[in-house]
């Protein structure tokens, strides 16, 4: 039980206490610094290929080039739910240009739930560590919104699309 509590402790001592703490392998395989990001705000999302919100890369790509100075959209493919995102990196990234035209970030594939699941989605989805939320997907697709300072400000389900008005108004505020 102790072993148990001390690890508990450790992880948590290095999980990043913020967004920009993370170091994340891209879908090409290079380290993106989220520091990179600072002053920027953020659409987090969990993707996949063969999905009925699948078509949703669509929009997030619009968004990309609407707002693409104000917003940057962050891709994370995940084979979380029901097997819908079965291809390797490559295959998930040949996928999104040929047929959706993906040119925002997209990530190499991760665990976003579970005990494998990433630590950038632990920090999404514990409030003990974003300040407030506790959500974490329930499906592929959900968004997770980050303002210019850093801070998670919104959890988004599937089904509200890239486009909503509300995401819109967010991001022109």
């Amino acid at each position: 039980m102790t072993q148990l509590i001390l690890i508990s402790l450790l992880s948590l001592f290095n999980t990043p206490k913020q967004i920009y703490d993370f170091q994340v392998t891209a879908i090409d395989g290079t380290e993106i610094d989220f520091s990179n990001y600072k002053g920027k705000k953020l659409l987090i999302v969990n993707t996949a290929s063969k999905c009925g919100y699948t078509p949703q890369y669509e929009d997030l790509q619009k968004l990309h080039e609407l707002y693409g100075d104000r917003i940057a959209i962050l891709g994370f493919p995940s084979n979380n739910f029901m097997g819908q995102e079965p291809g390797a990196n490559d295959e998930i990234a040949k996928f999104c240009k040929l047929n959706y035209g993906v040119e925002f970030q997209m990530f190499e594939k991760i665990d976003v739930k579970g005990k494998n699941k990433h630590p950038l989605y632990e920090w999404l989805s514990n409030k003990e560590m974003n300040g407030w939320n506790d959500k974490e997907p329930s499906w592929n697709f959900c968004k997770y919104l980050i303002d210019e300072n850093g801070k998670l400000v919104q959890f988004y389900k599937s089904s509200v699309n890239p486009m909503d008005q509300a995401i819109i108004e967010w991001v022109t505020d």
